[in-house]
């Protein structure tokens, strides 16, 4: 009967050491994730919105990834009223930067944007604690929305959309 006590207590040391390395890694979850089915969008099209061009339009099917510290931009179309809720999941970084994390939402035609902004420190903090960086902004209009995103930490990062109509929220 030894040997049973023995398994019984390496199961317990092994589920030990993997409750140790969870709360260790931060448990933020996994880009995969974050992502779920969505495939990448090679950003590499041409589109118009506002006075600008855009590489892609995001959706719930697409994401797209790049390097910060950068700016990057794409449109959202929506055929109502909406929640947008930008996610931005970054990996390996190698530096928080020093100037102010942001996303612009731009309402169809850009007649007035809603800015949201965290300080670097922030931003990093944020994605350390909940695995990933999320924002997001009622959009009144319907059509074509510009979509700007800005960190100047050193990392990958990966950004996805979520559009839910605003006549699904709830009160």
């Amino acid at each position: 009967m030894q040997p049973v006590g023995l398994l019984a207590a390496r199961a317990r040391g092994a589920a030990a050491a993997l409750a140790l390395a969870a709360a260790l890694c931060g448990c933020g979850g996994s880009k995969d994730e974050f992502l779920g089915p969505r495939s990448r969008d090679a950003c590499d099209q041409t589109w118009p919105v506002c006075d600008r061009v855009v590489g892609c339009i995001v959706g719930g099917q697409t994401y797209l990834t790049g390097r910060f510290p950068s700016e990057g931009r794409f449109m959202v179309r929506l055929a109502e009223p909406s929640r947008v809720t930008v996610g931005v999941f970054i990996e390996g970084l190698a530096g928080t930067g020093t100037q102010d994390a942001f996303i612009h939402w731009w309402e169809d035609g850009c007649v007035r944007r809603i800015r949201d902004a965290v300080s670097a420190e922030d931003f990093v903090s944020e994605v350390d604690k909940a695995g990933y960086f999320s924002r997001f902004a009622d959009l009144t209009g319907s059509g074509d929305h510009l979509i700007e995103f800005s960190a100047d930490a050193q990392a990958t990062y990966y950004v996805k959309v979520d559009v839910v109509a605003l006549r699904d929220q709830p009160q």
